[in-house]
């Protein structure tokens, strides 16, 4: 099973997706096997520049197969996308609707 991470506004499912990537608030990773969800506040929220490349980092290291957001910037999605992460932009509504989406995909 995946792992997905999606940006939020807060910590629990029915959270809003945050729009931005590397400004989120939290990242929610979600466990697609159990349905865990691990709300962690975003480390980079208030860096001086990078937040996204190092956020898209950060997103590697914790082994994330899909990341769903309203936006990810050109640098931070090269380096997800060039390690096998799919990216999902555009995405809308609360954690829990988009997670639900990211599952029915084939």
């Amino acid at each position: 099973m995946s792992k997905i991470l999606a940006t939020s506004t807060g910590t629990e499912l029915d959270s809003a997706i945050d729009p931005r990537f590397g400004r989120s608030a939290y990242f929610a990773l979600i466990d697609q096997g159990t349905g865990a969800l691990e709300a962690i506040p975003n480390p980079f929220l208030d860096a001086a520049s990078g937040a996204g490349t190092q956020a898209a980092q950060w997103v590697l290291e914790q082994g994330v197969d899909v990341l769903v957001t309203g936006r990810c910037g050109p640098k931070a999605a090269a380096v997800l996308e060039g390690s096998g992460v799919r990216v999902i932009e555009g995405a809308s509504g609360s954690v829990r609707e988009a997670v639900v989406e990211v599952a029915a995909e084939p």
